[in-house]
């Protein structure tokens, strides 16, 4: 792991005093002792864990036929829900089972090609040993992931995966902060290892994402988030620019696209091009026409481009701006993409 600011200080556990009368205070030295401590015990798990255990484990799960099923309880419960959610989340089907539920009628849903994945940092959870017969009645394939050598559950499981543990961070050894960390830990990795055993793409995993920024950005095309039709700000290269002035601001793009009579893009005028134009010709603005004073080379894109592509483009060196006129390999308009509209899509 990657290394922290010296101490001065050897002693990496705080030392409470729950008795005390006086406040308590936290100061940087001891958050700083407190994180190295925490690296120190998650290096110790790093260089003791058995990678033949994890391998097998790993194997098992990749060439499971049936549903990877996790469970556990208290925190250990939480982690073991929350790495199946991650696999869930790869395309690999997972579920978490409580296993007080599963007592009473949710092992149902158990079958002989599944498998059933038990976490519990001392191996002895009460709840869990009593699952396992159950489990095992439905011949579901059990596998203990366990911190403490010689436990119970174990011996009694098809495989078992030993996650090593130095002591927790908790002053006392008991608070599972350490060891549900390295259960995380290891579970997000023996993920992101089936994900590439499985060649996962990009667009696959975006599939599984489709509200979230991920989703969005690989799988949203231009045309998904542009403005089309009526609500396209468009003119003639003939028109006068003072009386575009609607146009201009009604349509909230702050632009004017310059078409012909086909619809083909001429060039572009923005509000920026408004202000420059009177602050240069002042009255001799109504005289002007929007096409002797428009861009005739603007950034275009085309409607099936993705919209993370246009966002980029118009980000572009020399200087960016705001909006991107859509058109067909004719050049003929039919739609605007404005940065609001792609922050406004979640991009």
């Amino acid at each position: 792991m990657g290394s922290l600011p010296p101490s001065s200080s050897s002693d990496f556990h705080l030392h409470l005093h729950p008795h005390s009368s006086s406040k308590s205070a936290i100061d940087e030295t001891t958050l700083l002792n407190l994180f190295k401590s925490q690296q120190s015990h998650l290096n110790f798990f790093f260089q003791h864990l058995d990678l033949s255990q994890t391998l097998a484990f790993t194997t098992t799960l990749l060439h499971s036929s049936g549903t990877i099923f996790f469970s556990g309880v208290g925190k250990s419960g939480f982690v073991a829900n929350k790495i199946s959610q991650t696999l869930v989340s790869l395309g690999i089907r997972s579920s978490f089972l409580s296993p007080l539920d599963a007592l009473h009628g949710d092992i149902g849903i158990l079958a002989a090609d599944d498998v059933l994945v038990l976490f519990s940092k001392s191996g002895n959870t009460e709840e869990l040993l009593r699952l396992v017969p159950c489990a095992k009645a439905k011949r579901a394939f059990l596998i203990s992931v366990t911190s403490v050598a010689g436990n119970a559950l174990a011996s009694v499981c098809d495989m078992n995966v030993h996650l090593p543990l130095e002591r927790e961070l908790c002053p006392f050894d008991l608070a599972p902060v350490t060891s549900t960390a390295i259960q995380m830990v290891f579970g997000d990795t023996v993920a992101i290892a089936l994900m590439g055993a499985r060649n996962l793409t990009k667009e696959q995993y975006a599939a599984n994402h489709p509200a979230g920024r991920i989703g969005k950005s690989l799988i949203f095309k231009v045309r998904d988030v542009m403005k089309k039709e009526e609500e396209l700000p468009v003119c003639k290269e003939g028109d006068m620019i003072m009386e575009q002035l609607v146009e201009l601001t009604s349509k909230g793009c702050g632009c004017l696209l310059v078409i012909d009579d086909d619809r083909h893009l001429i060039g572009t005028f923005t509000d920026g091009d408004l202000r420059r134009t009177l602050k240069a010709s002042g009255e001799a603005i109504f005289k002007l026409t929007v096409g002797e004073m428009c861009n005739r080379n603007p950034r275009t894109i085309g409607p099936d481009a993705m919209a993370v592509d246009a966002m980029q483009k118009m980000e572009a060196p020399p200087s960016p701006v705001q909006f991107l006129p859509v058109v067909d390999e004719q050049n003929v308009v039919i739609g605007i993409v404005t940065l609001h509209g792609l922050v406004s899509a979640g991009l």
